[in-house]
């Protein structure tokens, strides 16, 4: 994904990494808890201000999380 290391489902892309923090691509409830933690926000690769709405990034602070909104971010995308 971009040239970063990442988990794929059927081909789609679900979770990378990128400085340091994980990145998931989620969707509804899922989504709105993982913006809500401290320190997160919308994946923007570029740094141009063209996040990638679906796709949060969650700082090393949550590492407690990761796991779950990897299942979540599988699950989502494997569909």
């Amino acid at each position: 994904m971009q040239s970063k290391p990442c988990f794929k489902v059927n081909g789609k892309a679900f979770v990378c990494f990128f400085q340091q923090e994980m990145v998931f691509k989620l969707a509804g409830n899922v989504h709105e808890e993982a913006m809500a933690l401290q320190g997160a926000h919308l994946f923007d690769p570029s740094g141009k201000g063209r996040a990638m709405k679906e796709w949060v990034q969650v700082p090393y602070a949550h590492a407690a999380q990761w796991e779950r909104f990897a299942k979540a971010a599988m699950e989502y995308v494997g569909k």
